[in-house]
């Protein structure tokens, strides 16, 4: 398994939107889903609005082939969670030990 941890610095007062854009039921996961590969998604909550997103796929050429397909909606999403953040930063990209 591939997985994609990226750290972000929400704005005081846009936590619930953030939450909403980035949860399970959110336009991030929507669009991950339409891709094979795809696993899921963990949203962390931290404190002062810190949050990690861990974005898990079969495969880093499955998150390739998903970053390859479709780059204006995924600039678009992105634009919308920027106006939410103070900072976001890609923490790496792991994959599991037994793989």
């Amino acid at each position: 398994m591939f997985v994609t941890v990226w750290e972000y610095e929400v704005r005081a007062g846009a936590e619930a939107a953030f939450e909403v854009l980035y949860g399970a039921d959110g336009a991030w996961v929507a669009l991950f889903r339409e891709h094979p590969g795809y696993l899921r998604t963990e949203l962390l909550r931290g404190d002062n609005g810190r949050y990690l997103t861990l974005d898990r796929w079969r495969t880093a050429q499955d998150y390739t082939d998903f970053r390859a397909r479709l780059p204006a909606r995924y600039a678009e999403l992105d634009a919308q969670g920027d106006a939410l953040t103070l900072a976001e930063r890609h923490l790496g990209a792991f994959s599991t030990a037994d793989d």
